[in-house]
């Protein structure tokens, strides 16, 4: 027969406290989220009366109506879109080369050039002389300047090096012995038996790409090659949103307001990865842990 263990009193009351404290941590944590959500689906102007916080009071899709009407969050949205879908094939592949090589023996100066590499991930060289680079390479008001300086991430580089060490050497020998060279390896042997990893530095290098509004906001003054990031920004800090609201159509309901179409810009720009992230939790955690375990 089963025997349960009986808890003691002082252990059932430590499980009640715990699932208190964590059940408060996660409201704190997902009803600011759920303020903007339900503002942003009631009635402008309705809303500025106050007193909403736990479901809409008048719901109304008017605000919504004028973000999606705004050419600029589409176009905004479309350079998000492209730069996700574009930089992060491109990170992936450039990251896993260099750890390949990285993770060969044979390469002269491997230990000098990790250092080099650990070094950068703890000191830069400040913004003014990043900035003055980004110039010099002529990617200023330029779409690359989302793909190339994001080429490469030491950091992911190490998460691809503890995986590749641990890929059998005999595969290698034998792609060898077939007459494959080391491109050939890497990119149809390597690259194969690494799906988990490379499905992992991809989610990790999407987000950054989907939530990264510094580099627009910095090196792009042409508005329409700004990402929707570097849009919610603009509305939410600057006047933007007096401008949508001048400029929208006459169709649009006069109940919109500035406050509310910020909070319906909010919602559009953070939903698409608010509603994948928690469905790739579980691969962040397992790019976390790659390497950390020997056998």
């Amino acid at each position: 027969m089963l025997s349960f263990k009986r808890q003691t009193v002082s252990e059932t009351v430590f499980e009640i406290v715990n699932a208190i404290i964590m059940l408060l941590i996660c409201f704190l944590m997902l009803y600011p989220i759920w303020y903007v959500v339900i503002n942003a689906f009631n009635d402008g102007e309705d809303a500025m009366r106050g007193g909403i916080y736990w479901w809409p009071r008048e719901f109304s899709l008017s605000s919504f109506n004028a973000v999606f009407r705004s050419e600029g969050i589409m176009t905004a949205m479309g350079i998000t879109i492209a730069k996700t879908l574009i930089g992060v094939p491109v990170h992936v592949f450039f990251t896993a080369m260099v750890a390949y090589a990285f993770s060969r023996k044979e390469l002269v100066g491997r230990k000098l050039y990790m250092l080099i590499g650990t070094i950068t991930m703890f000191f830069g060289g400040g913004l003014i002389p990043y900035y003055l680079l980004i110039r010099d390479l002529h990617l200023l008001d330029n779409f690359l300047v989302y793909i190339i300086p994001a080429a490469f991430s030491f950091f992911d580089l190490i998460i691809f090096l503890s995986f590749f060490r641990e890929i059998p050497q005999g595969l290698e020998e034998a792609a060898k012995i077939d007459g494959a060279n080391d491109f050939k390896i890497f990119y149809k042997v390597i690259l194969f038996v690494s799906l988990p990893v490379v499905a992992t530095i991809a989610l990790f290098h999407g987000v950054y790409q989907w939530n990264d509004y510094f580099t627009g906001m910095i090196y792009m003054n042409d508005q329409n090659l700004q990402p929707i990031q570097t849009y919610l920004y603009r509305v939410v800090a600057q006047s933007s949103s007096n401008q949508m609201l001048a400029a929208m159509p006459s169709g649009v309901s006069v109940s919109v307001t500035s406050q509310s179409l910020k909070l319906a810009t909010m919602v559009v720009t953070t939903a698409p990865i608010v509603v994948v992230y928690p469905f790739l939790q579980k691969y962040f955690v397992k790019g976390f842990m790659i390497g950390s375990i020997k056998g």
